[in-house]
């Protein structure tokens, strides 16, 4: 068994995130202007929900081939090609729309791509934090990744909103391509270790890697619980989230769209920096259940009236409590799992929380179109019920009781989730992988070893864009 010096700041952490955030501004631009253009060009919501249904499918398909790259490749050449791929992508559509060829279905396809190279990405970064950060600070550094995610949906749509109408979608894109080079700058420069691997001479494929994976979180079933959890707070939430645009677009203006959609990233922002001064609470577990409850009710009022300032608060209050959540769930895994699996936990991770994600995205816009919006019309079936005096009639009322319908589906999950013990008792049930900051990191861990641990600690039988994993 080898130990790895364990890092003593994040200086290397905060140089890649530096450089990663100035990336995500210029995709921010870029995901807002090309949200607007889809709008112009189409007018329903199901060009929104099938541009978001490609771009998180190789998520979820690809989830034992990256994690098991994470964990057997170089992390940092990883992150670099994914880094590169999606400069290329923007590059050519930036080529498309200068040439006047740029069609929605070109769209469809760049977002595949693009999740493509996303989804090695994710698990290689993931899996470098606990080589990057001191034990003591994992939940601000989680933090500091949700503020980027945050500070991503507050400047952007602000900017995006000024700059369609002065630069139009060609030059927003250029900004996109751009800001790439900043993070690509930044991970050429950073020195990120690799952990020790006590099977290197072993020969593995990717399935036995998968299911490597997928046995440690069965071994720990709380882990496992808490991970179907996820997926259905990822399903509820997206089944909504997915249609905010046309919900917002079908009454008021793009530059109200921008201004909800800041309100949104500007609670995400305050609760992120919340979590990385306060570091997260001390029991998790029931912290990210109330956390996602909270986020649940917000998730309603952003349903309830076609009224943009109703709408903003919602949104608000539904993203505030999203990185409080998600920092101290990134913690618990980050804790739990041995640092040489946790690029095949994590990718095992993502794709059970995000597995029934694309159904959401896949189904919301048609029952918009169809279902949704014809009940909630004026004269419709549901105009002259409760909820239609509640909710209102006209366009986008529709979409507004699909808000509520969401909200509902995360309270009682997250009910459930609590009434679990195994979820519940987490963290005492299953002991810590990563030991106290001066022990060293424990570099490599064999399966035996881990399961026997997991088990003498186990008496009993688990959200871009997901909410939380």
């Amino acid at each position: 068994m080898t130990t790895v010096s364990p890092p003593k700041n994040m200086r290397t952490f905060t140089t890649i995130w530096i450089g990663q955030l100035i990336s995500l501004f210029g995709s921010g631009l870029t995901s807002f202007a090309l949200g607007v253009w889809i709008y112009q060009q189409t007018g329903r919501a199901t060009p929104f929900a099938l541009t978001v249904l490609f771009g998180s499918l190789p998520a979820v398909l690809l989830g034992p081939l990256t994690g098991s790259l994470a964990d057997r490749w170089n992390r940092k050449k990883l992150m670099l090609l994914a880094d590169t791929g999606n400069a290329l992508l923007t590059l050519g559509a930036l080529l498309l729309l200068s040439g006047n060829h740029l069609e929605i279905w070109n769209i469809y396809l760049i977002a595949l791509l693009g999740s493509v190279f996303s989804a090695f990405q994710e698990p290689a970064f993931a899996a470098s934090v606990v080589m990057l950060v001191p034990k003591k600070d994992l939940q601000r550094a989680n933090g500091m990744a949700q503020m980027s995610n945050a500070l991503g949906n507050l400047v952007p749509p602000l900017l995006a909103g000024l700059l369609f109408g002065l630069i139009g979608l060609k030059g927003i894109i250029l900004i996109d391509f751009v800001t790439y080079f900043a993070a690509l700058g930044t991970l050429i420069l950073a020195v990120i270790p690799q952990p020790e691997q006590t099977d290197k001479n072993e020969k593995h494929n990717v399935m036995q890697d998968a299911r490597l994976g997928w046995r440690y979180l069965r071994t720990n079933s709380g882990l496992l619980g808490m991970m179907f959890y996820f997926a259905w707070v990822n399903f509820m939430a997206n089944f909504a989230m997915v249609l905010q645009g046309p919900m917002v677009l079908s009454t008021f203006s793009s530059v109200t769209l921008g201004s909800i959609q800041t309100a949104g990233g500007l609670g995400m922002l305050i609760g992120s920096i919340l979590l990385s001064i306060w570091g997260g609470p001390k029991r998790k577990i029931p912290g990210i259940i109330g956390f996602i409850a909270l986020s649940g009710l917000g998730l309603g009022f952003t349903g309830l009236r076609a009224d943009p300032f109703l709408i903003g608060a919602g949104m608000f209050a539904f993203l505030f409590f999203i990185p409080l959540a998600s920092g101290a769930s990134q913690a618990i895994f980050q804790t739990k799992v041995p640092a040489d699996l946790q690029g095949r936990v994590f990718a095992m991770r993502s794709m059970i929380s995000r597995s029934i994600m694309p159904l959401a995205f896949l189904s919301a816009g048609p029952l918009a179109d169809m279902v949704f919006e014809p009940l909630m019309q004026t004269g419709g079936p549901m105009s002259d019920t409760i909820i239609g005096q509640i909710l209102g009639v006209g366009a986008g009322r529709g979409i507004g009781l699909i808000f509520v319908l969401g909200s509902l589906g995360l309270l009682a999950a997250s009910l459930l989730a609590y009434l679990n013990p195994r979820i519940r008792n987490i963290e005492s049930e299953i002991p810590d992988a990563l030991p106290d900051q001066n022990t060293g990191i424990t570099a490599g861990k064999n399966i035996e070893t881990v399961e026997l641990q997991a088990k003498a600690g186990q008496p009993g039988e688990k959200i871009p864009l997901p909410v939380t994993e």
